[in-house]
């Protein structure tokens, strides 16, 4: 519930798209979306230290002030004159990017960890497609039409009971027991020099992951910041159209990523979970290529490679690195290595915009989009592949970590 309420508080305004406005010669809503991602993407490489050297008792609170600071943002966004808004989704996007690092931290190390963080990640697809439908219904409806600029503000206030109601929940869960700590190893801060030696310790199989990363990061964040205009310049858009696309897709990823939850033996999910990856490239890579033979139609694509990303992005925040923690008896935390690979995946998508902005690609955003299934997969498949050949040869040598 905290995680699907965070979104509402993030990707209202993608619901708008601001067309009448230009600011330095850029259309309105992709300088919003940059600044908001820049400011997301700082959180990220900020959550590696803060994240990983995070304490039980600094992050009771910590989240609730995040998500406050970020709705505070939305309301000078839709305050401000047209030229400042940017900075507005600027300090939006700053304090969010943490959430993710402090949720996980109330979860990780236990028996149940995987199938807690799985409903932390279904809820966030749902929330995604429903909090984008709910704001273009506040725009649209008959009866009270919401102002564009004060719409983000407005779904925020809706899901406030929501946020204060899941906070008070967290406070309720217990500290992990003997039996977690046996079966998952115990979870502990991280200062740098342990950071650091994790890092060269498995230096080619974390480059590994966050290349993959990085292609999952940069697709799912294009399709789900320019969903309006992808399926508008595809002809399929409708206004409820987010939240049933995305209901299909968390469905299937709740039952692909099952696969993995289920299994005590830490070191075969480690390994399940790559090729969980792997088969999600390789779905939107089939995908792409569907579409371009005419094999299936554009909403098809949007389902299908939307499933692929999610095999991979879902497992890999859920499974991966919890496993890979607990397979090779790392006693730290998932928040160094999960937010190591963020950063470099928001930096991505954010080069990305830019390239766009200046030129540096022409396509139609629906086009695009069928692009980074096809090329980035085939990326993905590459680096996943190369990381579970790593970690299968280093298994094989029995050189487990021990650190701390």
């Amino acid at each position: 519930m905290a995680y699907a309420t965070m979104y509402a508080f993030r990707k209202p305004f993608n619901a708008a798209t601001y067309g009448e406005y230009t600011l330095w010669g850029f259309q309105l809503k992709s300088v919003l979306l940059t600044s908001q991602i820049i400011g997301y993407m700082l959180s990220k490489f900020i959550g590696i230290k803060v994240i990983s050297e995070l304490t039980n008792t600094s992050r009771k609170r910590l989240i609730l002030y995040l998500i406050l600071f970020a709705h505070a943002a939305l309301l000078l966004f839709a305050i401000v004159p047209v030229p400042f808004k940017f900075v507005c989704l600027f300090l939006n996007g700053l304090p969010l990017g943490l959430v993710w690092g402090v949720l996980f931290s109330f979860v990780e190390g236990r028996k149940l960890t995987e199938a807690l963080a799985a409903g932390i990640a279904i809820g966030a697809i749902l929330s995604s497609g429903l909090v984008k439908s709910l704001a273009r219904y506040l725009m649209e409806n008959p009866y009270i039409k919401v102002p564009e600029f004060w719409m983000p503000f407005t779904v925020g206030v809706l899901f406030l009971p929501f946020l204060f109601l899941s906070i008070w929940m967290l406070q309720q869960i217990p500290e992990p027991d003997p039996e977690d700590i046996a079966r998952k190893t115990e979870r502990s801060a991280l200062t740098s020099r342990q950071r650091g030696r994790i890092f060269i310790m498995f230096l080619p199989g974390i480059l590994a992951f966050i290349l993959l990363y990085l292609c999952l990061t940069v697709f799912r964040d294009f399709r789900d910041n320019y969903a309006v205009e992808i399926m508008e310049g595809a002809g399929e858009f409708q206004a409820g159209i987010f939240a049933k696309t995305e209901l299909f897709v968390a469905f299937i990823v709740l039952l692909t990523t099952s696969l993995v939850i289920f299994i005590n033996n830490n070191s075969r999910a480690f390994f399940l979970c790559q090729w969980l990856i792997f088969s999600g490239f390789l779905t939107m890579v089939l995908a792409g290529i569907a579409l371009k033979f005419d094999a299936i139609s554009f909403l098809q694509f949007t389902v299908i490679s939307g499933i692929g990303m999610a095999m991979g992005y879902v497992p890999f925040q859920i499974v991966l690195l919890e496993r890979f923690v607990a397979a090779f008896s790392i006693r730290g935390n998932v928040g160094f290595l999960m937010y190591l690979s963020d950063s470099f995946g928001y930096l991505a998508s954010v080069l990305l915009i830019f390239s766009g902005e200046f030129g540096w690609w022409n396509f139609e955003k629906s086009q695009l989009i069928v692009q980074l299934a096809i090329y980035g997969g085939m990326a993905g498949m590459v680096f996943s592949l190369g990381g579970l050949l790593y970690f299968l040869m280093r298994r094989k040598s029995n050189n487990n970590a021990s650190i701390i």
